[in-house]
């Protein structure tokens, strides 16, 4: 068993999160979603949850016996790990918030999705706990989502992209000469995705990639690692997929970008950009600090 408060130190220790401060985007996210629908996420959330948007979502009991990793808070996720848990087990995630970003090939998504508040009653019901990290998890280049990337691929980071006066959440990167063709092959096998989302030139020597893990679908740090001397970028997304009239705008800005890039651009799904994190290096790493088991919550569909 470890102790909550004790795993709540030891992460912060690392990632820092209260010195960062407010996430700049579930700040924004999580009322734009929940307050249509009237739901009491300042009284239903934990205190410091609802200043951060980073931290304990919710708080069970003190012994946690297991820790679940995840991404997004999807159904198929809540119901595993619910349904698995023993009380007092923790699910740590990178949103508190789904996320649908719409399939290339497939439907559009919706963007942000609530947790339904069922899901929410039965978890403290349990007396599980919830934590999630956004940014910092992005920012850290000891165990980061991007860096993990680049550690997949075999590449050396030699400097960082996509700031902000916190942190960066980009990276670029030196890698043994590749092509486009099998930057995409290996990015399939990565992360286990069926195809990846590609635009821009193909290329038949690429030593220097970018590397953005989740939403780098921006196309003024798509021109700020172009001018890095990028000649592949690799995201969780190329293409914004959300059926709504921002997601739309972003589309046809990709569209008039990718006229001009000389880059090649790679999406492997927002999702699973940021679940090798998980894999690869948060769960040894709980493993190595609380000595106890983690088990990962892989989501059966990637792009969704």
């Amino acid at each position: 068993m470890a102790n909550l408060r004790k795993i709540d130190q030891t992460i912060d220790s690392l990632f820092r999160y209260r010195e960062i401060g407010t996430d700049p985007a579930f700040s924004r996210f999580i009322p734009m979603v929940y307050d249509p629908i009237g739901f009491s996420w300042r009284e239903e959330f934990e205190q410091e949850f609802t200043q951060l948007f980073n931290g304990l979502m919710l708080k069970g009991q003190e012994e946690v016996g297991r820790i679940f990793l995840a991404v997004f808070p999807t159904v198929e996720v809540l119901t595993r790990f619910i349904s698995e848990s023993e009380p007092g087990d923790l699910l740590f995630m990178h949103h508190p918030l789904v996320m649908e970003c719409g399939d290339p090939r497939g439907e559009w998504g919706k963007g942000f999705v609530p947790i339904p508040s069922a899901y929410i009653r039965q978890m403290k019901e349990k007396g599980l706990s919830v934590f999630t990290l956004h940014v910092p998890l992005d920012y850290s280049r000891t165990i980061s989502t991007s860096d993990a990337m680049a550690e997949a691929f075999g590449a050396r980071v030699i400097t960082e992209f996509f700031k902000d006066d916190k942190g960066a959440c980009g990276v670029i990167c030196e890698v043994p000469a590749t092509s486009t063709e099998a930057l995409i092959t290996k990015s399939k096998e990565i992360f286990q995705i069926p195809y990846a989302d590609v635009e821009g030139p193909s290329q038949t020597s690429i030593t220097k990639i970018a590397i953005a893990a989740g939403c780098g679908d921006k196309v003024d740090v798509m021109k700020e690692a172009e001018e890095l001397g990028a000649q592949a970028y690799v995201t969780g997304e190329v293409h914004c997929h959300i059926d709504t009239e921002y997601g739309k705008k972003k589309y046809d800005e990709m569209r008039e970008y990718i006229e001009t890039t000389t880059m090649s651009l790679i999406g492997v799904s927002h999702s699973a950009s940021e679940y090798l994190v998980h894999a690869s290096q948060l769960k040894p790493w709980f493993e190595e600090q609380f000595h106890i088991p983690v088990t990962l919550i892989p989501q059966e569909k990637w792009w969704v």
